[in-house]
């Protein structure tokens, strides 16, 4: 496990902004390969994009994937206190010990895409601040979520899923991207674990008053302000991801939201992400769109955990399988039309 490069908020943003690019060779072979495959152009529409752009990330013409991870980080957040959420934040916990036991989606999951599955719960007695009343974090507790989510990451993976589980975090997201994008906070506001109809003015009143108390703009700062240190880990892990050149499959609403203090910090520092899925949470397409991604699977999935990025390696997975296994025409003797 390598030590976070990293010790101040300010060396993580100049980090983000010197981070390594997909290899423009490779990625020309790998489109020259996919030129000659048996195949009519363009017959396996997003695929072939897709192989392409994993290519260009690992420096191989012709790649395919054997360790992929799953990260989940789980966190409990005070404006749980503001009667957000359907359920309790013990919850949060109980969850953690059922990801351990092997019961839940994620574990299911990542047995089918022959993932391996690490969850890392941050200070589950020591919720974040309630952010309606005060910032979420301190520098320091940022620092430390990031450098979790940094340190999280094998460096031996070939794709990287991160995933969360915490009570209330939809309203953490859901502030974040009022924060960051703007627009009124029914426009990001979903109903989470299912809240009844008064919860869900509850978490509309909670995003407004945490973006008005708070009021900046910035990626990492509204990340601190408004954020959860689950959010922040996986933010962590995705910087961490693009230092090893290691492609990102983006999760649901939550996932998007730590994405987007990235984007926010440096537009560039998601180039190596693509969106797995898009979620059933209300504000999730909305927020994609603001990132410029296009998911692979719309499944009405709203589950977190990692789940929808999760599946999505399977996606990944069939378009390297199609890109580096098919045979070119001058292998198998087809004409080219």
């Amino acid at each position: 496990m390598m030590t976070a490069p990293f010790s101040t908020l300010d060396e993580f943003a100049a980090l983000l902004s010197d981070q390594p690019a997909p290899d423009a060779a490779t990625s020309e072979a790998a489109t020259a390969r996919n030129a000659v495959l048996t195949k009519p152009p363009a017959a396996l529409g997003r695929l072939e994009e897709v192989a392409i752009w994993y290519a260009g990330w690992r420096g191989e013409a012709a790649p395919r994937i054997t360790a992929p991870q799953v990260l989940v980080f789980a966190g409990n957040h005070g404006v749980v206190a503001q009667g957000v959420s359907a359920f309790p934040a013990e919850v949060t916990a109980q969850m953690v010990g059922n990801f351990a036991a092997g019961g839940a989606a994620i574990n299911q999951l990542c047995d089918v895409a022959g993932a391996n599955l690490t969850v890392i719960p941050l200070e589950l007695d020591r919720p974040t601040e309630d952010f309606t009343q005060a910032a979420a974090m301190s520098r320091e507790n940022l620092v430390n979520a990031l450098q979790t989510g940094w340190e999280a990451v094998n460096p031996s993976a070939d794709l990287l899923v991160t995933g969360e589980m915490g009570i209330g975090n939809t309203t953490s997201a859901a502030a974040i991207a009022k924060a960051l994008f703007g627009g009124e906070a029914v426009d990001w506001v979903g109903r989470g674990t299912g809240v009844d109809s008064a919860g869900f003015e509850r978490k509309i009143d909670a995003v407004e008053k945490g973006v008005a108390l708070h009021a900046v703009s910035s990626g990492l700062d509204v990340l601190r302000c408004l954020g959860g240190r689950e959010i922040a880990a996986m933010a962590g892990a995705m910087a961490r991801a693009r230092s090893l050149r290691i492609p990102v499959v983006l999760d649901g609403f939550i996932c998007t939201a730590a994405a987007a203090c990235l984007f926010k910090a440096s537009p560039a520092s998601l180039d190596h992400c693509i969106a797995g899925h898009l979620s059933d949470e209300n504000a999730h397409g909305r927020l994609l769109e603001k990132l410029g991604k296009r998911p692979l699977l719309d499944l009405g999935l709203r589950l977190g955990e990692g789940s929808g990025g999760a599946l999505a390696i399977n996606i990944v997975k069939a378009a390297l399988a199609c890109h580096s296994g098919m045979a070119t025409f001058d292998q198998a003797g087809v004409s080219e039309g």
